[in-house]
């Protein structure tokens, strides 16, 4: 429902003035609702732009593509890195040994062990529950009348999916989303010391969480071939992980299949407002949901930024980036970019070819983008059918967040 345009009047030098300003620590008046003039600026004018902390950002499609292929030249591990932000913290245990913050061999052993987990045949047989609690949650929407297309769906669907992956009783899961908001928004620029704290709490209640619970699943293991956490903790091929690697990759699973979860589905169903057209072409051919889930991911990435650090000399647009620099991924500009999508402010629910990278990419392509996909398919082609005439009531309350690009709260009538 934004369209990523300057103001009329605006020359290239306001945007080239507007890029050089743009600093990620102290953000722009409304960069959070709409950061896509910035984008746009940073695209066009400073698609090597440098900080004043000394890192420096990405925003090219081409250029973050080489990045995502490149491990030996740019590294995943974020040790050096969080240090200083978190000290020997929860935090600092939990996002130094995550999958996505680490490079071969750890993220080898843990990627390969992950996908192990994750096979068709696990997700095919997530399926069935998935309409289920799908088609539930709708029956109660629709009881309501009034809802929040966040709490009441969006939300709803991945803490009772990746809840399933592991088995979790249903009674049990109710902190599992303020778990994952509190650990995820600590990846955020710029931190109070409140969010440390609850960042740091949250972490140690999860692990506390989850070794119980995996300590209960080695007593009675399931089927390997399906259950998640049984599979995690036998391992792959005679790989197994240590206590602290389990657990916090489970915690990474839980935080990132939520997160960007949540996110694509909110995110989905208040640009269809905007874009009626192509509402209607969905519900006219159901079949387009396929592609329309690709487009959503581009359009409105559930992860506006990645991270990597240079480990030796490297040149983007005739300037060095020396090693040890800190790199910034702007995948929200470089899914606009028009160097690799033609027209890319426009919704375009049959778009093809549309190799975005709202699911990173390379040896990082994240390990659960086919689960996401399965979820937002199912999650809104459900509620269209459904719910054909729903109307947002409100204004829409977004995180306030950079890194992650949803809402909180989309008011909205349902009949």
């Amino acid at each position: 429902m934004i369209a990523a345009n300057l103001p009329a009047g605006n020359s290239a030098l306001d945007e080239a003035a507007l890029a050089d300003a743009f600093e990620l620590t102290a953000l722009p008046p409304g960069f959070v609702k709409d950061p896509f003039p910035t984008y746009h600026a940073l695209l066009e004018h400073r698609p090597l732009k440098r900080f004043r902390d000394g890192s420096v950002m990405l925003s090219r499609y081409a250029d973050l593509d080489r990045v995502y292929r490149d491990t030996k030249t740019f590294s995943s591990d974020k040790k050096a890195e969080f240090l200083p932000k978190f000290g020997q913290t929860p935090l600092y245990e939990h996002h130094t040994t995550s999958l996505v913050f680490n490079d071969p061999p750890l993220h080898t052993r843990v990627r390969k062990i992950m996908m192990g987990a994750l096979t068709p045949r696990a997700l095919a047989a997530l399926e069935p529950g998935l309409v289920n609690l799908v088609d539930g949650l709708l029956d109660r929407m629709e009881e309501k009348g009034e809802v929040d297309l966040i709490e009441d769906f969006a939300a709803a669907i991945p803490i009772e999916v990746i809840g399933n992956l592991f088995d979790i009783p249903h009674e049990e899961r109710e902190p599992l989303r303020d778990w994952s908001l509190a650990i995820l928004g600590a990846l955020e620029p710029v931190l109070s010391e409140e969010q440390h704290r609850r960042g740091n709490t949250s972490v140690s209640d999860f692990k506390a969480f989850l070794k119980d619970i995996a300590d209960d699943r080695r007593r009675n293991p399931g089927d390997p071939a399906t259950d998640v956490l049984t599979r995690l903790i036998n391992g792959n091929e005679g790989e197994e992980l240590s206590e602290v690697e389990l657990l916090q990759n489970c915690i990474f699973i839980l935080n990132a299949g939520h997160e960007t979860t949540t996110n694509l589905i909110g995110n989905a169903l208040y640009e269809l407002q905007g874009w009626q057209e192509e509402k209607g072409r969905l519900e006219t051919d159901p079949e387009l949901i396929g592609t329309a889930v690709d487009e959503f991911l581009r359009f409105q990435s559930p992860n506006q930024l990645g991270n990597r650090m240079a480990v030796e000399p490297v040149e983007f647009h005739g300037e060095t980036v020396e090693p040890g620099t800190p790199i910034h991924l702007c995948i929200g500009a470089a899914n606009r970019d028009p160097r690799q999508f033609p027209d890319p402010d426009r919704l375009d629910l049959s778009r093809k070819p549309n190799k975005h990278l709202a699911f990173a990419g390379g040896p990082h392509l994240c390990a659960g983008f086919s689960l996401a996909r399965m979820e937002g398919r199912i999650g809104i082609s459900h509620f269209l059918k459904r719910f054909p005439d729903y109307r947002l009531t409100g204004a829409a309350e977004r995180t306030g967040r950079v890194r992650f690009r949803g809402f909180s709260h989309v008011p909205a009538r349902v009949r």
